[in-house]
């Protein structure tokens, strides 16, 4: 018997639990003798992270993510450590790998250290598409502490998900390709996660929208490392006037490709990244890339897990920001 256990049977969030167990005055005395009276018949006793819901928190947020040598993971922890350093919380950092097994054990781990939020960064935690059951240990997590999750979706009581429109993102992306005449397009990615998923919707959307055959072929799955791109497109020799990649790494080494074949950039090849990271402006030429929003979903998590954990209940569970793509010299738009 947890917080969330007794949220549900009293019919209240568990904001209003945790008033109740920390003695808030902001709560009637209705709904203080309908919960009061449910712990009373379940025997429960408030737990660490029912206290860190009022006056009693341990000032502590877990950070768990696949890697942090990926550019992005860094970027997003950096900021979240920054900020919560700033409004008085700790930061426990966790790497999980990309596995399963990985990821549940991680996240036991964190919660075994009495945090008073979650907080997952990366659409590697909404799993693979394949079953929902992948991402049962994420809703088990939310029983204990409120799990936040940074450009990845799960849907589960006391989730909450921040994350940008990586579909439209490309569509949008893809399609000012096709308007300034680019017919044979690349998309190139290294991931099957939720995030690549939507970015190779939006691909499709957008060919389809024009008119323009979906070949599997123009679709590749490679490992991101610049040069293990490049080797790669040099083995296999596609023709394509355009690529689009699922991160910036990827799409430099499309970049490095054209040079070893002589080919112009944009004007024989025009070339797109994704995340807007510190390698796009380090390219030459300068990459053009999509900005996910970094920055901006982090900031919204941090006043997610502040507002949260000081009672406001009306937070929704997700919230999606656009996409914005920002030009350099890899396109001629």
């Amino acid at each position: 018997m947890n917080i969330y256990d007794i949220a549900k049977l009293s019919g209240v969030s568990i904001a209003t639990v945790s008033r109740v167990v920390n003695g808030s005055e902001k709560v009637s005395e209705k709904t203080r003798s309908k919960v009061l009276d449910i712990i009373r018949q379940e025997g429960y006793t408030p737990n660490v992270f029912a206290q860190g819901l009022g006056i009693g928190t341990m000032h502590t947020v877990g950070i768990l993510v696949p890697t942090i040598s990926d550019q992005y993971m860094a970027k997003c922890v950096s900021y979240l450590e920054d900020q919560l350093t700033v409004h008085g919380y700790d930061c426990i950092l966790s790497c999980s790998g990309f596995s399963i097994e990985g990821k549940e054990a991680r996240t036991q781990m964190l919660l075994s250290k009495h945090i008073d939020a979650l907080v997952f960064v990366g659409s590697t935690y909404s799993g693979s598409g394949e079953s929902v059951e992948e991402t049962d240990y994420i809703r088990e997590a939310a029983k204990q502490a409120p799990v936040f999750i940074i450009n990845g979706y799960v849907k589960g009581d006391n989730v909450f998900c921040r994350l940008c429109d990586d579909r439209t993102a490309m569509r949008e992306a893809v399609g000012a390709l096709l308007a300034h005449g680019r017919k044979d397009i690349l998309f190139l990615t290294d991931s099957r996660s939720y995030s690549a998923r939507e970015k190779t919707a939006g691909c499709i959307e957008a060919l389809e929208g024009a008119g323009i055959p979906v070949r599997d072929e123009m679709f590749l799955h490679t490992e991101n490392r610049i040069h293990a791109v490049r080797d790669y497109l040099l083995s296999i020799n596609p023709v394509f006037d355009a690529a689009v990649a699922t991160d910036d790494g990827i799409a430099i080494g499309a970049v490095k490709f054209a040079q070893e074949k002589g080919l112009s950039v944009p004007g024989d090849l025009c070339v797109i990244g994704y995340n807007n990271s510190s390698l796009a402006v380090a390219c030459n030429p300068e990459l053009t890339s999509i900005d996910s929003r970094a920055e901006l979903l982090c900031r919204e998590t941090i006043d997610n897990i502040l507002a949260i954990l000081h009672g406001d209940a009306s937070i929704p569970a997700c919230s999606i920001q656009p996409g914005r793509l920002i030009s350099r010299k890899t396109t001629d738009f």
